[in-house]
């Protein structure tokens, strides 16, 4: 069943998209959550499909949404789904394109198949056990080191790393959501993402996985990879980047206070 897994979520992604732009651009109602956060009409009625649907067809894994009251039988399960039903909800709500429904299956703390449907720029990045990393069926990659490309992360950052390591690099308008941040990284449009603290599972886990089959990776100040699904479902500083990339972005970021 989990090699079907895949399929599973890419097809309820595509559905949930088609959900999501009946919403969008349509002055969906809005509220807020703790800390400012919007939630839409539009990020509930995304959530309650796929809750349902993927629930219906896997009912033995688990189930964390950013929009789902957390439930600790997760930790159970034989795998479990990660889901944002829309990741992205400020810019959603503002008519900014640059959104996705981001859906994983997590197994033993680690993306086995991830999907990002976007489809405000008809686009749909998947990956999966085989090993591969697509974005609309065509195989993508990270960007070779040669390549002048650019890097996500806060200005006053960015101004503070070695005139060395960006001379051939520089700042990337501000992207607002993670999840396609992360697969800009995977197709090689930008050169790595710093990801601030404070990231939950569902943010990084399917982008994360389309990101390592591309050549990439997101990795914690100790060059760690994420594991997912734990107790705890946020996650401190993190670097997306190629891998053969992410060794110079430590350096540069390691006489900087964050």
């Amino acid at each position: 069943m989990i090699g079907d897994d895949l399929a599973l979520i890419s097809d309820a992604a595509h559905e949930a998209g088609e959900i999501a732009m009946r919403y969008f651009r349509k002055d969906p109602d809005v509220w807020y959550k703790s800390g400012a956060s919007p939630v839409s009409e539009a990020d509930i009625a995304v959530n309650t499909f796929l809750h349902t649907k993927l629930r219906q067809a896997r009912p033995d894994y688990g189930w964390l949404s950013e929009e789902t009251v957390d439930d600790s039988s997760r930790l159970e399960g034989k795998a479990v789904f990660v889901v944002d039903p829309i990741d992205g909800t400020r810019a959603f709500v503002n008519g900014d394109d640059v959104w996705c429904v981001s859906v994983a299956v997590v197994l033993d703390g680690r993306t086995i198949a991830g999907v990002l449907a976007c489809p405000a720029r008809e686009e749909f990045f998947a990956s999966g056990l085989d090993g591969s990393a697509s974005r609309n069926n065509k195989p993508i990659q990270v960007a070779g080191p040669d390549s002048r490309v650019q890097i996500a992360a806060p200005e006053n950052v960015l101004r503070r790393l070695p005139e060395e390591f960006m001379r051939d690099r520089e700042r990337a308008q501000h992207i607002p959501s993670l999840a396609y941040r992360i697969a800009m990284v995977a197709d090689g449009r930008l050169a790595a993402t710093l990801i601030k603290p404070h990231s939950h599972d569902w943010d990084l886990a399917a982008a994360d996985l389309i990101l390592q089959n591309a050549g990439g990776a997101i990795v914690d100040t100790d060059g760690a990879l994420l594991r997912y699904n734990r107790d705890l479902v946020t996650h401190g500083l993190l670097v997306a980047a190629p891998t053969g990339f992410l060794p110079a972005i430590h350096d540069a970021l390691s006489g900087i206070d964050l």
